[in-house]
């Protein structure tokens, strides 16, 4: 008889995954940041090349029918990746 281990592995993943998550309280200034985001993908480097920040937004509204009523997904995404020496 075989085994699922597929559906067994993305189970347990997405147990472990859910035992760290913590709720948050929301920060009024990262809600406001994230609305400034332009639609689309966006990156820039500071000028000694140390740092990269990008900053994606997806915004769409989903609609059930042709008039039926609509969900509006709206996905912004701010990341920042930056080298430097080890000490």
């Amino acid at each position: 008889m075989a085994l699922p281990v597929i559906p067994i592995a993305l189970a347990a993943g997405a147990f472990a995954l859910a035992r760290n998550v913590s709720i948050s309280p929301v920060d009024q200034r990262v809600e406001d940041r994230l609305d400034d985001v332009s639609e689309g993908l966006s990156a820039h480097r500071d000028q000694e090349g140390r740092q990269v920040n990008a900053a994606y937004r997806w915004r769409r509204v989903v609609r059930f029918g042709k008039a039926g009523p609509g969900i509006e997904i709206d996905l912004s995404a701010l990341g920042r990746l930056k080298f430097g020496r080890a000490t």
